[in-house]
């Protein structure tokens, strides 16, 4: 068997970009072998084996820059924001909004007050549901998704439709993975009041074209949330030249610390949506019958937040940013056109799904045929090898496409191709034990 044993590193080259915002034939300058040295997780064991991550689309590991922003956090100035005049009370919130800063530059936003610390995008889409929804959102109002929503992007819809009597339409897939545009310019003509799409899909890997998505929905009079929970940590992202009306992301998926995320909005929508939570921070005066609230991003922020969360994300968008997105995009397209390949050669009959290498982010589903996915993981973490098995909160994607569940193998910076390799190793384990033939 050739299996290759080091990434090869070619010089960029000069292409038009793509709708994922990295030129179409760029070479990765990444070299995840470095960069593997800046997780301490990576040094570690399992079962006696050295650790193989493969469940990035779940949460990623975290770099040092991370872990010791927030070690700091809590070993040197720990107090609470906007409230102490004293010296560490002021280092927090000095820390906290340089936080929202470096989050603004690293998605293209063009003011930092248009950012809003959430604990991950789930409660981001919550808050543009409550917020904006409920007081936007009328009896027979029509809201869009996807067949390939992720349920943090389908569920706050189905309560808030069900609340106000809307409805809810869906844009379908093809037996690949990708979205059918055609349809989605039907149902545009029914005017709906909000479009919601996921910006890379969490099981799929899918790289939606949302640059044109997000301008055919405004054509038709619509505003758009794009969930970018698995585009951010992927891809070049620019909220201002995509001109979606609310993005969303988690900071757990993007290097950062769980518990930390984000909801970009434009201004006037925030200076228009009433509090999502009511407390302390987000008001400006509070009397016993009525209150005045804060200015935006505050008024969205209520209470004590995870300032170290927030924190720690901010480095992670900064040690991001100085690796180079484009660079983490070449990298993940390389790495997946490799995995691809390699599995088709090696184990024929294993069975993938979505799209082909150059549409889609880091992540590959995958089915070892008559073998249930939860199998499948447990003997590759045997091997060091961790995956995702089940149905990656996407069950009605996987009932369209007639799957109960599926294994699935997602990267990131740090991953290599002996990562790889160690997974077609481990995979053809699974092959043997359960006596499953790997050529058809």
């Amino acid at each position: 068997m050739a299996i290759e044993t080091e990434t090869t590193q070619r010089p960029a080259t000069s292409a038009p970009a793509s709708e994922d915002g990295a030129n179409a034939t760029q070479a990765s300058r990444l070299d995840p072998h470095a960069l593997r040295a800046d997780f301490p997780i990576l040094a570690t064991t399992v079962h006696g084996k050295p650790l193989v991550y493969l469940d990035s689309a779940a949460t990623s590991q975290k770099p040092n820059v991370v872990i010791d922003a927030v070690d700091t956090f809590y070993r040197e100035y720990n107090a609470n924001v906007h409230r102490g005049i004293y010296e560490i009370g002021e280092r927090p919130t000095q820390a906290y909004e340089r936080a929202r800063a470096q989050v603004a530059r690293f998605i293209g936003a063009p003011d930092a007050h248009e950012v809003v610390f959430t604990r991950n995008a789930t409660e981001a889409i919550n808050l543009v549901a409550y917020s904006w929804g409920r007081r936007n959102v009328g009896r027979g109002d029509v809201i869009v998704l996807t067949e390939m929503e992720h349920h943090a992007n389908l569920v706050p819809w189905q309560l808030l439709a069900q609340e106000k009597d809307a409805d809810l339409e869906f844009i379908p897939i093809t037996d690949d993975g990708q979205l059918r545009l055609d349809v989605f310019e039907v149902l545009l003509r029914v005017h709906p009041k909000i479009v919601a799409f996921t910006h890379v899909s969490n099981t799929l890997g899918t790289i939606n074209p949302v640059a044109e998505m997000t301008r055919l929905a405004h054509e038709a009079g619509a505003l758009v949330l794009i969930d970018g929970a698995q585009a951010v940590p992927h891809v070049p992202v620019d909220v201002k030249a995509l001109d979606a009306d609310f993005y969303v992301f988690s900071g757990h998926k993007m290097l950062g610390p769980t518990g930390s995320g984000a909801l970009w909005a434009r201004r006037e929508l925030l200076e228009s949506m009433p509090p999502f939570l009511a407390g302390g921070e987000m008001i400006r005066e509070v009397h016993l019958r009525r209150s005045d609230w804060n200015d935006i991003p505050w008024k969205f922020e209520a209470g004590t937040p995870d300032i170290a969360a927030a924190i720690g994300l901010g480095a992670a968008a900064e040690y991001l940013s100085a690796i180079g997105m484009d660079d983490v995009r070449a990298h993940e397209r390389e790495l997946v056109t490799y995995t691809l390949d390699l599995l088709h050669r090696e184990l024929p009959t294993l069975e993938l799904y979505g799209p082909p290498a150059d549409r889609r982010g880091g992540v590959i589903p995958f089915n070892v045929p008559g073998v249930h996915p939860h199998d499948v993981a447990q003997i590759l973490d045997r091997f060091g090898i961790a995956v995702r098995a089940g149905h990656n909160c996407t069950m009605p994607l996987h009932e369209r496409l007639d799957l109960a569940a599926t294994a699935r193998a997602s990267f990131n910076v740090y991953t290599t191709r002996e990562d790889i390799n160690m997974l077609v190793v481990g995979l053809r384990d699974v092959y043997r034990l359960f006596g499953v033939e790997s050529v058809s």
